[in-house]
Protein backbone atom coordinates (compact mmCIF):
# COMPACT_ATOMS: atom_id res chain seq x y z
CA UNK A 1 0.00 0.00 0.00
CA UNK A 2 0.82 3.49 -0.36
CA UNK A 3 1.69 5.43 2.15
CA UNK A 4 0.20 9.21 2.56
CA UNK A 5 2.34 12.28 3.17
CA UNK A 6 0.96 13.11 5.93
CA UNK A 7 1.41 9.51 7.66
CA UNK A 8 5.44 10.09 6.59
CA UNK A 9 7.86 11.22 9.08
CA UNK A 10 8.94 15.07 9.48
CA UNK A 11 12.25 15.34 6.95
CA UNK A 12 15.28 15.67 9.08
CA UNK A 13 16.96 19.35 8.07
CA UNK A 14 20.67 19.52 7.76
CA UNK A 15 21.50 19.75 11.11
CA UNK A 16 19.80 16.13 11.89
CA UNK A 17 16.38 18.06 13.73
CA UNK A 18 13.13 17.26 12.79
CA UNK A 19 11.57 20.28 11.24
CA UNK A 20 7.97 20.88 12.23
CA UNK A 21 5.41 21.88 9.68
CA UNK A 22 3.79 24.44 11.81
CA UNK A 23 4.62 27.68 11.82
CA UNK A 24 5.95 28.82 14.64
CA UNK A 25 4.22 31.99 16.02
CA UNK A 26 5.86 34.86 16.02
CA UNK A 27 6.84 36.08 19.49
CA UNK A 28 4.46 39.13 20.87
CA UNK A 29 5.94 42.68 20.51
CA UNK A 30 6.37 44.15 23.96
CA UNK A 31 4.47 47.43 24.45
CA UNK A 32 6.99 50.04 24.40
CA UNK A 33 7.62 52.18 27.76
CA UNK A 34 5.61 55.35 27.41
CA UNK A 35 8.53 58.09 27.24
CA UNK A 36 7.70 61.11 29.74
CA UNK A 37 7.87 64.29 27.82
CA UNK A 38 11.54 66.15 27.85
CA UNK A 39 11.39 68.76 30.66
CA UNK A 40 11.58 72.34 29.65
CA UNK A 41 15.25 73.02 28.78
CA UNK A 42 16.56 76.37 31.15
CA UNK A 43 17.22 79.47 28.84
CA UNK A 44 20.61 79.52 27.20
CA UNK A 45 22.92 81.61 28.41
CA UNK A 46 25.99 82.99 26.73
CA UNK A 47 29.22 81.52 27.52
CA UNK A 48 31.47 83.51 29.72
CA UNK A 49 34.79 84.74 28.01
CA UNK A 50 37.90 83.15 28.91
CA UNK A 51 40.60 84.82 26.95
CA UNK A 52 41.90 87.46 29.40
CA UNK A 53 40.62 90.69 27.49
CA UNK A 54 37.29 89.22 27.84
CA UNK A 55 36.53 88.69 31.32
CA UNK A 56 38.35 92.16 32.06
CA UNK A 57 35.63 93.78 29.82
CA UNK A 58 32.71 91.91 31.05
CA UNK A 59 33.65 92.00 34.66
CA UNK A 60 35.06 95.13 35.16
CA UNK A 61 34.29 96.85 32.13
CA UNK A 62 37.84 98.57 31.22
CA UNK A 63 40.92 97.70 31.54
CA UNK A 64 41.37 101.74 32.70
CA UNK A 65 38.70 101.29 35.05
CA UNK A 66 40.45 97.91 36.31
CA UNK A 67 43.44 99.62 36.77
CA UNK A 68 41.99 102.31 38.64
CA UNK A 69 40.33 100.38 41.24
CA UNK A 70 43.85 98.37 41.57
CA UNK A 71 45.89 101.51 42.10
CA UNK A 72 43.80 102.17 45.46
CA UNK A 73 43.72 99.19 46.77
CA UNK A 74 47.64 97.85 46.37
CA UNK A 75 49.39 101.38 46.69
CA UNK A 76 51.71 101.24 49.42
CA UNK A 77 51.51 104.45 51.74
CA UNK A 78 54.84 106.36 50.32
CA UNK A 79 53.05 105.60 46.80
CA UNK A 80 51.85 107.75 44.67
CA UNK A 81 48.47 106.15 43.51
CA UNK A 82 48.29 107.92 39.72
CA UNK A 83 51.77 106.68 38.68
CA UNK A 84 51.23 103.04 39.41
CA UNK A 85 47.45 103.49 37.61
CA UNK A 86 49.74 104.61 34.85
CA UNK A 87 51.99 101.91 35.44
CA UNK A 88 49.04 99.36 35.55
CA UNK A 89 47.39 100.38 32.38
CA UNK A 90 50.11 99.02 30.72
CA UNK A 91 50.20 95.90 31.93
CA UNK A 92 48.74 92.71 30.77
CA UNK A 93 45.64 91.68 31.37
CA UNK A 94 46.35 88.24 32.85
CA UNK A 95 48.74 90.30 35.19
CA UNK A 96 45.56 92.73 36.10
CA UNK A 97 43.29 89.82 36.68
CA UNK A 98 45.78 88.35 38.79
CA UNK A 99 46.03 91.07 40.93
CA UNK A 100 42.13 91.53 41.13
CA UNK A 101 42.35 87.98 43.10
CA UNK A 102 45.00 88.51 45.26
CA UNK A 103 43.04 92.05 46.65
CA UNK A 104 39.93 90.31 46.91
CA UNK A 105 41.63 87.03 48.40
CA UNK A 106 43.30 89.89 51.08
CA UNK A 107 40.01 91.91 51.87
CA UNK A 108 38.11 88.72 51.96
CA UNK A 109 40.70 86.79 54.28
CA UNK A 110 42.61 90.01 56.06
CA UNK A 111 40.54 92.67 55.73
CA UNK A 112 43.82 94.91 54.57
CA UNK A 113 46.95 95.10 54.24
CA UNK A 114 48.12 96.08 57.32
CA UNK A 115 45.96 93.41 59.40
CA UNK A 116 47.46 91.10 56.56
CA UNK A 117 51.53 92.46 57.70
CA UNK A 118 50.36 91.77 61.18
CA UNK A 119 49.06 88.10 60.52
CA UNK A 120 52.11 87.13 58.96
CA UNK A 121 54.29 88.13 61.96
CA UNK A 122 52.31 86.48 64.51
CA UNK A 123 52.54 83.70 62.57
CA UNK A 124 56.03 83.63 62.58
CA UNK A 125 55.99 84.45 66.05
CA UNK A 126 57.78 88.02 64.71
CA UNK A 127 55.10 90.20 65.75
CA UNK A 128 57.64 92.24 67.76
CA UNK A 129 60.40 92.40 65.83
CA UNK A 130 59.54 95.84 64.50
CA UNK A 131 62.81 95.77 61.52
CA UNK A 132 61.30 92.33 60.11
CA UNK A 133 57.65 94.17 59.99
CA UNK A 134 59.02 97.47 58.73
CA UNK A 135 60.82 95.10 55.93
CA UNK A 136 57.33 93.65 55.09
CA UNK A 137 56.00 96.86 54.63
CA UNK A 138 58.17 96.88 51.38
CA UNK A 139 56.76 94.01 49.63
CA UNK A 140 54.02 93.55 47.16
CA UNK A 141 50.31 92.76 48.19
CA UNK A 142 50.98 89.42 45.98
CA UNK A 143 54.14 88.58 47.92
CA UNK A 144 52.29 89.15 51.08
CA UNK A 145 49.69 86.54 49.93
CA UNK A 146 51.91 83.55 49.28
CA UNK A 147 54.02 84.59 52.33
CA UNK A 148 51.21 84.79 54.46
CA UNK A 149 50.26 81.31 52.89
CA UNK A 150 53.59 79.85 53.77
CA UNK A 151 54.05 81.10 57.58
CA UNK A 152 50.45 79.42 58.01
CA UNK A 153 51.79 76.19 56.08
CA UNK A 154 54.80 76.12 58.36
CA UNK A 155 52.78 76.80 61.72
CA UNK A 156 50.68 74.18 61.22
CA UNK A 157 53.33 71.20 60.88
Amino acid sequence: MATKKSDKAPAKSARGTAKSTKSKAAPKAKAAPKKEPKAAKAPATPPKARHPRGRVLENHGSKEALAKSLAAVIARADEDTDMLEARLKKASNAQLLRLSRVTATVKQKYGSRDALITAIGNSAKKANDKDYLAKLQSFSLPQLLDLAAATERAARA
